[in-house]
């Protein structure tokens, strides 16, 4: 616990100032920043080489945190987050306070409530939402595990977690989009 403890202090010191934190979520290793610092943001993007027209995951602590970040969440969106057996990611409409190059041109942001001790420890000290985006170049695949993770990438961060080194999760989370008039599409198992 004291190990979980001081990396999370770590990590919100690096957050604060803008700069770039490797870490194990409830999926793959992500890599992360904060989610209302456009200049953060904008350095993920160059640390991947993608554009900044591909969206980002952020990871939000609750469900309070969710409802000061999108417009309206719709409500099936509560069950899902209830009921879901394995880490789910939810396309939000109209999303607010987060930074603008994180919006999808049409004007989503994909946001999973985290499960994960650490990301939730992290998150409600930090007190915002943060990204979490995979641990890879663009192209790249996504790396299963920390032993997997590129050169490029362990140098371009400003942190590294130290938890969780030899754990193997190679499954990304489902992704579901939920529109505002009650549609429902499932974008990634």
């Amino acid at each position: 616990m004291k190990d979980l403890l001081s990396e999370v202090n770590k990590c919100y010191d690096i957050l604060t100032k803008g700069g770039l934190i490797l870490y194990p979520t409830d999926t793959v290793w992500g890599i992360g920043c904060d989610a209302t610092n456009a200049a953060a943001v904008e350095k993920i993007y160059k640390l991947k080489q993608r554009s900044n027209s591909k969206t980002m995951i952020c990871l939000v602590a609750n469900d309070f945190m969710l409802e000061q970040h999108v417009e309206k969440v719709p409500e099936l969106a509560y069950d899902i987050i209830d009921l879901a057996t394995k880490p789910t990611t939810i396309v939000y409409e109209s999303p607010k306070g987060v930074a603008a190059n994180l919006i999808a041109n049409d004007n989503t942001l994909a946001i999973r409530v985290a499960k994960d001790q650490f990301c939730q420890y992290l998150i409600k000290k930090f007190k915002k939402p943060i990204v979490s985006t995979s641990a890879n170049i663009a192209g790249q695949p996504t790396p299963t595990g920390f032993k997997e993770i590129a050169d490029e990438i362990l140098k371009g961060v400003d942190y590294v977690v130290n938890l969780d080194r030899d754990k193997i999760n190679s499954t990304p989370s489902s992704i579901i989009m939920l529109g505002n008039d009650g549609t429902v599409k499932v974008i990634r198992e």
